[in-house]
């Protein structure tokens, strides 16, 4: 079967190695830039995600590239601590959650799928497709049996099956993101987020000195570059927003003042679509649900498309079988995880502390009792599904 993937980034780059494991030889991944460089920031992969990487065997460089992260911390905007969970292995899983440079891990796949011969053909733009051909911008052309569109939240390929669909929707939330040499808060592996439902700010390690950070608050007006992860802007533009946010563990301002470099994003995603699949043709990751960042799902739910894809081919190489059982697994609970993003996901504990402790509080169980905490992250968890109970009984995708 000849599989062609269009699309080198985390999903692409998964599913290609996905089906090499699954026993498919003939896979081409393209990819438009003319090259693939490690650009943005830190993500996470969460404990399910890290799972299907570790199954491809690569537990152990995901462990030297990243940085396991020890807990997720809440905070309100004065830096009250709203409540505190542990992750990956002290939470109960059997794998880790990794915080990692996402140009680092999109690398990391690229070697790999290379070592196992599968061509990666940059400077692939492209520009059409039929039932068994598509076409390059360079008037280049592919065959295949089957197309795998992992082209992102801009996907050529959903615009083909989805003309009229226009630019991601935007919610009126701009995040900036960047890095910062810094000394490590907390217990040096923490995650945190503080807040109050409209600014947000998250800061955690993804390597010895280096901490990832993301700054997000409302903007009046029309956002610019719908999708576009690399537009830069000046720490100046943000400090003004966040110049109070300094707390006994952590110096917001500081961490934004001393970033190389600042990236500027509108909160997008992608309505969900009523089907993915038409003939041999298939959608994956953000060309498929693209979703707010909340929940640190992006990157996880494009890997467990990417496996899935692989295993139900594994199972049926008729692609008229196998398209419709990856689908009928992967689209409705991304479909409902979009959606959950949507009303913020577990994030909604700093909304609901702000709007009944708008000035602070001193007893977090008077505002926001444990019972109420402890339901929303567990519903979230089992939405995503990496609850612990749920994830470690799940059988593999390991064909």
């Amino acid at each position: 079967m000849r599989i062609l993937i269009v699309g080198g980034g985390i999903g692409g780059l998964a599913a290609a190695l996905s089906l090499h494991a699954a026993g498919f030889t003939e896979i081409t991944v393209t990819e438009s830039v003319e090259e693939i460089r490690p650009l943005g920031v830190g993500i996470n992969l969460l404990p399910h995600a890290v799972r299907e990487l570790t199954e491809l065997g690569l537990g152990e460089q995901l462990e030297e590239t990243g940085r396991a992260t020890a807990e997720l911390t809440y905070f309100d905007r004065h830096g009250g601590l709203i409540w505190s969970e542990p992750r990956g292995l002290a939470a109960g899983y059997h794998w880790p959650q990794f915080s990692i440079h996402r140009g680092e891990l999109q690398m990391l796949l690229l070697r790999e799928v290379e070592a196992r011969g599968v061509p990666v053909l940059t400077g692939r733009r492209l520009t059409r497709f039929d039932e068994a051909e598509a076409e390059f911008a360079d008037g280049s052309t592919l065959g295949f049996d089957l197309l795998v569109g992992a082209d992102g939240i801009r996907s050529t390929v959903r615009a083909w099956l989805y003309p009229d669909e226009g630019p991601p929707p935007w919610n009126g939330l701009v995040l900036w993101r960047g890095t910062t040499n810094a000394q490590p808060f907390l217990s040096g592996r923490s995650m945190i987020m503080a807040g109050d439902g409209e600014r947000k700010f998250v800061a955690y390690p993804i390597k010895d000195g280096l901490i990832n950070w993301i700054a997000e608050r409302p903007v009046v007006g029309e956002a610019a570059d719908r999708g576009d992860w690399n537009r830069r802007v000046p720490a100046q533009e943000i400090l003004p927003h966040f110049e109070q946010w300094r707390f006994d563990w952590l110096d917001v301002p500081g961490l934004i003042a001393g970033a190389e470099a600042i990236y500027e994003y509108p909160m997008v995603d992608r309505d969900p679509l009523p089907r993915w699949t038409y003939g041999r043709v298939t959608l994956l990751g953000d060309a498929a649900h693209a979703m707010y960042p909340i929940g640190s799902n992006g990157a996880s739910q494009a890997i467990l498309d990417a496996r899935a894809l692989a295993f139900h081919l594994a199972r049926s190489s008729d692609v008229g079988h196998a398209l419709p059982a990856y689908e009928q697994d992967r689209r409705e609970p991304t479909t409902a995880l979009c959606l959950a993003n949507r009303q913020m996901g577990p994030e909604i504990v700093m909304k609901l502390v702000h709007e009944r402790a708008p000035d602070g509080f001193t007893d977090i169980e008077q505002v926001l009792p444990r019972a109420e905490r402890e339901a929303i992250a567990a519903s979230y968890k089992r939405l995503a599904g990496f609850h612990p109970d749920l994830l470690n009984q799940r059988p593999s995708y390991t064909p």
